[in-house]
C-alpha cells in the first residue's frame, strides 16, 4: 500500500509539532510521500510564514524596509533548526533569497520559500529525501498542471523505497519559472502526487479531526462525520465548511482514491474518510439522514414579478443573461407561475444592484421588482435523504416550531441537498434546530 501524507501549517508550526509529524510518519511504513505546508501559527498572536512572505514582498515592491519582517521568518526557522539539532544550511538559503529580493522579485518565488525551507528541515528530521516541488510539479503555460509530465518527473527524482518530502503550494512552468497555487494549495500538491503515483490513500493531516456535522462555533460539540462522499463534500465546502481546498478533490476522485482527513494533535482519531461511494459501508452501518449542515450569510434576493412569466419561452434565459452581463454568479433561481427570484451573494451586487435592476426592466419588462437583503443560505446535505421520505416536511415543521421564517427553499434532483434561505438573524438558530432534530435526537435513540 502507498500513502501520500500532507501536513498543514499548524502541523509544522514549531519543533513540538515536527516531533508529532515524525511519530505519525514512522508509525506507518506505507507513508512514503510527505507533502508539507509552510510553518503556520503557534498561537493566535503568531503569524503564518506565508503571510509574512507576502507582506515582505509588498515592502520590497514599494521600497520599504522589510528587515523586521524577515527577522521574524528567520527566527522561526532557526528556532526549529536549533530545537531539533538539524544541520540544514539556513544561512545559505536566506542569503540566496535576499540576493533576489529586489523590486522585480517574483512574488511566486518569494512566497514559495516558506514551503521550501519547511521541507528542507522536515526532510532532514525524517531522514527522507528532499525533492523540490519545482522539479516535479509541472504547470503548463495556461496554469493547468501537466499530470503526465509531473508523473515522469516524480519517477525521475525519487528512489524506490525511500521516503520523500516535497514542499506543497508551488511548482514550475515549462521554462522553469516558479508558479504558486491559490492559498491552501498544498492540499492540491498532495492530491496531484496521489494521482500520479496511484496512491491507495491520501491522508491530509491538519488541526481538526475530520469534518464535523456542523460548525462548532454554532453547535456545541457536534459529531464527527466518519465517511462522506466527494459530492457531499463539494456541497458542504461550497457552503462554508472549509477543511480541504476545493481543487484538491478532483485529482483523487477521478481515480477513486479516498482522502482521509486526520488531526496531527489526535493521531489515534480516525478522522473523516472521503470517498466516491460509501454504499459498502452504509450497508453495514446506516448513516444519519443528514450527513452535514453548512451555510453562509449575506445573500440578496432579487424577485421579478410578471404575469404568466412561466409560460414565456426564453424568459429565464433573458433574466440570467443580465446577471451574466454583470459577471455575477447566481446561487439559486426559485420560481413560481408569476415570479422568478434570483439569489446572489450580496457583496457581488453591492455596487451594481441598481444598474442590474434597470437592465432587467429593459430586457424583460416586469410588472414589479423587489429586492430583499440579509438572507442566509443553509445546506442540509445527506446521501441517505433520498431513502427517507418526509425529510423536507419534517424540516419545515421544525422551522415552524422554532418560529423561523423560510424565505426560499431549493432541493436538488438527486435529493442529496436541500438549501433553505432564512433571515441572517435566524441563521444560528436554524442550524441548531436542524442539528437537534436530525442528528442529536436521532443519535440519542
Amino acid at each position: 500500500m502507498i500513502k501520500v501524507v500532507k501536513f498543514g501549517g499548524s502541523s509544522v508550526a514549531n519543533a513540538t509539532q515536527f516531533a508529532k509529524v515524525k511519530q505519525i510518519v514512522e508509525s506507518d511504513s506505507d507513508r512514503k510521500f510527505i507533502v508539507t505546508s509552510a510553518c503556520g501559527k503557534e498561537s493566535k498572536e503568531d503569524h503564518k510564514i506565508t503571510d509574512l512572505l507576502y507582506l515582505c514582498q509588498a515592502h520590497v515592491r514599494y521600497g520599504v524596509s522589510y528587515d523586521s519582517i524577515l527577522s521574524l521568518i528567520k527566527e522561526k526557522y532557526y528556532g526549529i533548526k536549533k530545537d531539533l539539532n538539524l544541520k540544514v544550511d539556513l544561512d545559505r538559503e536566506f542569503e540566496n533569497m535576499e540576493k533576489l529580493m529586489t523590486r522585480d522579485v517574483s512574488t511566486d518565488y518569494l512566497v514559495s520559500r516558506g514551503e521550501y525551507m519547511t521541507g528542507l528541515l522536515l526532510a532532514e528530521y525524517l531522514n527522507a529525501d528532499f525533492v523540490d516541488a519545482k522539479d516535479v510539479i509541472s504547470f503548463r503555460f495556461d496554469g493547468e498542471i501537466d499530470m503526465e509530465r509531473t508523473k515522469d518527473l516524480l519517477l525521475k527524482h525519487t528512489k524506490p523505497g525511500r521516503k520523500v518530502v516535497i514542499p506543497g503550494f508551488y511548482g514550475a512552468l515549462p521554462n522553469g519559472v516558479i508558479k504558486v497555487m491559490t492559498r491552501g494549495g498544498s492540499d492540491i500538491t498532495g492530491s496531484v502526487i496521489a494521482n500520479v503515483i496511484d496512491a491507495d490513500v491520501y491522508e491530509n493531516w491538519t488541526d481538526v479531526s475530520g469534518f464535523l456535522v456542523a460548525d462548532p462555533k454554532i453547535v456545541d460539540h457536534p459529531l464527527r462525520i466518519p465517511r462522506i462522499t466527494y459530492n457531499e463534500l463539494r456541497e458542504m465546502s461550497y457552503m462554508g465548511a472549509n477543511v480541504l481546498h476545493d481543487d484538491a478533490v478532483f485529482p483523487v476522485s477521478s481515480k477513486n482514491i479516498p482522502i482521509n482527513v486526520r488531526n496531527t494533535n489526535e493521531p489515534d482519531n480516525p478522522g473523516t474518510m472521503i470517498m466516491n461511494d460509501c454504499s459498502e459501508y452504509d450497508a453495514l452501518e446506516a448513516p444519519n439522514f443528514v450527513t452535514g449542515i453548512a451555510g453562509r450569510k449575506n445573500f440578496t434576493i432579487i424577485t421579478l414579478i410578471k404575469n404568466h412569466c412561466s409560460t414565456e419561452v426564453g424568459y429565464l434565459r433573458k433574466v440570467l443573461s443580465v446577471f451574466e452581463e454583470f459577471r455575477i454568479s447566481v446561487e439559486s433561481v426559485p420560481t413560481t407561475v408569476d415570479t422568478t427570484s434570483v439569489i446572489v451573494q450580496s457583496e457581488l451586487v453591492s455596487e451594481c444592484i441598481y444598474e442590474i435592476v434597470a437592465r432587467l426592466r429593459e430586457v424583460i419588462h416586469p410588472d414589479d421588482i423587489r429586492i430583499d437583503e440579509h438572507l442566509a443560505l443553509i445546506a442540509i446535505v445527506g446521501r441517505a435523504m433520498k431513502h427517507s421520505p418526509g425529510i423536507s416536511g419534517r424540516l419545515l415543521s421544525e422551522f415552524g416550531r422554532h418560529e423561523i421564517n423560510i424565505r426560499a427553499i431549493n432541493q436538488s434532483g438527486d435529493e442529496m441537498c436541500i438549501v433553505v434561505g432564512v433571515d441572517n438573524r435566524d441563521f444560528e438558530k436554524a442550524v441548531r434546530a436542524i442539528y437537534t432534530k436530525f442528528i442529536a435526537e436521532v443519535n440519542e435513540k
